[in-house]
């Protein structure tokens, strides 16, 4: 009976048109993949590989897996992917190196800014309108952002300059997700996450190169763990499950991620942001949060 209960979750998994009678396992699908997304800070800290070499390495592996496990991602590669993939590509590349050379929690609150620039975003390239709520939230988000870098400590080796990667982080992964949602209603999106990881892998390539690859076999494990469950195993319970549970919810499970991630440094690595950076951090990720409930309420009514 057990068996068969493993084997029916796991078709659900690979095959999203096969019937699902437990509906609860998307939701935990969901929350797993923010879960592995909140552990890529601390993960990325422990690997003593450069920015170049973790970043490229850890999307050559991700491409892989994307590629192997998903047949769709390897289909609709164009020029408007491509484009997309460039900007997905940045996103990965400039998160690895914020969080080598600032804390966790500034990088993943700082790329969460990411409203901001859509307020901006939307009207020239989804020709979507900007509501009064949606000012608001970015107005939020930008003074959590504020609070964020004006408590930072910025005394340490790049702390500066990688709290203004992350601030690009967050510019990119806007980029990112208006391709996603622009693509998305004309045809195949799946394609920028596995075309992003391979632009990534090959853009970080000659720079990887460039210096002496010393790794461990920690290193050489951590790196399997970000490529592998991180980056490729989180999107494919992302995107295997998203579709089945309401924006809300899955707005909500997925704030998993900004909150965890700092929570893991703070925990494995000692690594404590000050309490300004803290409530900047909890202002963004409430603002967030905020703006989707408010979006899903507005949209039903």
């Amino acid at each position: 009976m057990k068996q068969r209960w493993a084997v029916s979750y796991l078709r659900e998994l690979i095959d999203p048109a096969h019937k699902q009678e437990h509906r609860r396992i998307y939701r935990v699908l969901i929350f797993l993949a923010a879960f592995l997304f909140s552990t890529g800070g601390v993960a990325i800290k422990a690997c003593s590989l450069t920015n170049w070499q973790v970043a490229g390495f850890r999307s050559g592996i991700a491409a892989v897996v994307l590629c192997l496990v998903l047949p769709e991602a390897r289909q609709g590669w164009n020029r408007l992917t491509f484009l997309a993939g460039i900007a997905y590509a940045a996103t990965l590349v400039s998160f690895v190196a914020a969080n080598k050379m600032t804390t966790s929690a500034n990088a993943i609150f700082l790329q969460s800014t990411a409203p901001l620039y859509m307020l901006f975003l939307s009207p020239l390239v989804l020709k979507e309108k900007i509501r009064r709520h949606d000012v608001a939230v970015v107005a939020a988000v930008a003074v959590g952002a504020f609070l964020l870098l004006r408590g930072s400590d910025n005394s340490g080796h790049g702390a500066a300059l990688g709290n203004a990667i992350a601030v690009f982080s967050g510019f990119a992964w806007a980029l990112t997700m208006t391709a996603l949602r622009w693509i998305g209603s004309r045809g195949n999106s799946l394609s920028v996450a596995a075309l992003g990881n391979v632009i990534a892998f090959f853009g970080c390539l000659p720079l990887a190169l460039a210096d002496p690859i010393h790794a461990g076999t920690s290193d050489i494990a951590v790196l399997l763990y970000l490529g592998v469950f991180q980056i490729a195993l989180a999107y494919i319970f992302l995107t295997r499950s998203i579709r089945h549970v309401r924006a809300i919810e899955a707005a909500t499970l997925l704030l998993v991620e900004p909150v965890f991630n700092p929570v893991w440094s703070w925990v494995i690595r000692n690594e404590r942001p000050g309490a300004a950076a803290l409530a900047g951090g909890a202002i963004i990720v409430f603002a967030a949060f905020g703006g989707t409930w408010f979006q899903s309420r507005y949209s039903a009514t």
